[in-house]
């Protein structure tokens, strides 16, 4: 290969910070990205959300020991939302975070190579260090991401882009319900934050499209035979979530949330359709929501609200091409191919 042509190859892998709460889903994606051949993962940052911060950090340990990398930047960031108190989904992803994991098969793992710096600051600080070269990927609750606006307001403009898997879409056609937002429910503050920060691209990958990225009993089965480290890992996981959302559909199955969002940052073509516009964070009464101000019908809602930059907004998406990019690079995953 020629320097001309590395060059070129070089600016085809994208360069991404990782905000996480380190749940089964996150996990997965973690894996996904560092089985790509598009992705560099060069730093990991945690957060409260679907299990504490600890286990977090111990959670990106065990997925980077499976994916062979050590030398990963890890940060260690917010226990709690920027006011009020965490609210942690151990009832979805176990008390570890991982399903609780049987821990003679899947043993923890201390995360190395940790920052001195907290999750926000180390955010800003390579931001900061190459302007327009990072992508930043939130996945959680987006108090660290909030936090990091605190310290440097213009941060999504020193970012190449910013994927959050967050928001709840336009608002619903009369008479749908959609699931929990919980990335915005667990701190609205933050939220507003996002949504309203300056930027160069942020894309919403919410709950209104990850909720049909199903992963269902033939995927997961299809994840243990692989061979691949990877995809037994995920198989052993996806069994205590396919438990919970039983209780949603009826079926073993189960959505892969931040999975989608990972797969929309590599590969943008999966979204069939976009919208784009102003997201805000509302309230009413019951849940608190990311919501794109347009109804079902594109139309503005019935009230006035205050302006806030465009974000664009993934409102449909491939789902069998998305399920065969995902399944495939994790069943595919070796963790000495790109070493």
């Amino acid at each position: 290969m020629t320097a001309a042509a590395s060059d070129r190859a070089d600016d085809d892998i994208r360069q991404i910070i990782v905000d996480t709460d380190t749940g089964i889903d996150d996990a997965m994606a973690l894996l996904y990205l560092h089985g790509h051949e598009r992705a560099e993962v060069v730093a990991i940052t945690s957060v409260y959300g679907n299990t504490d911060v600890e286990s977090a950090l111990i959670n990106i340990g065990r997925v980077l020991r499976i994916a062979g990398r050590k030398d990963v930047l890890v940060a260690r960031g917010a226990q709690n939302p920027i006011e009020g108190t965490a609210h942690i989904a151990a009832h979805v992803h176990g008390r570890d975070g991982l399903g609780d994991l049987t821990p003679g098969r899947f043993p923890p793992a201390d995360a190395t190579n940790l920052s001195p710096l907290p999750a926000a600051e180390l955010i800003v600080e390579l931001a900061r260090s190459r302007p327009g070269h990072y992508d930043l990927l939130a996945l959680a609750p987006l108090t660290n991401i909030g936090l990091a606006l605190e310290l440097e307001p213009d941060l999504f403009a020193l970012l190449r882009s910013v994927v959050v898997m967050a928001g709840s879409g336009a608002f619903p056609a009369l008479g749908e319900y959609q699931m929990v937002d919980p990335n915005v429910q667990n701190d609205p503050i933050a939220a507003e934050r996002v949504f309203t920060a300056p930027r160069n691209e942020l894309i919403a990958v919410g709950v209104d499209v990850t909720g049909s990225a199903v992963i269902d009993e033939k995927a997961v089965e299809r994840l243990r035979a692989s061979g691949s480290a990877a995809g037994e890992f995920s198989a052993e996981i996806l069994e205590s979530y396919m438990d919970f959302y039983r209780y949603a559909w009826g079926r073993r199955v189960s959505p892969a949330h931040d999975g989608l969002a990972a797969a929309i940052l590599l590969q943008p073509a999966l979204v069939t359709e976009w919208r784009t516009g102003p997201i805000r964070v509302l309230s009413d009464g019951f849940a608190i929501r990311g919501r794109l101000m347009q109804t079902a019908d594109r139309h503005a809602p019935a009230w006035e609200f205050d302006a806030a930059p465009d974000s664009r907004v993934a409102s449909a998406i491939d789902y069998p091409a998305f399920l065969e990019e995902f399944l495939g690079v994790l069943t595919g995953f070796s963790s000495s191919a790109r070493r």
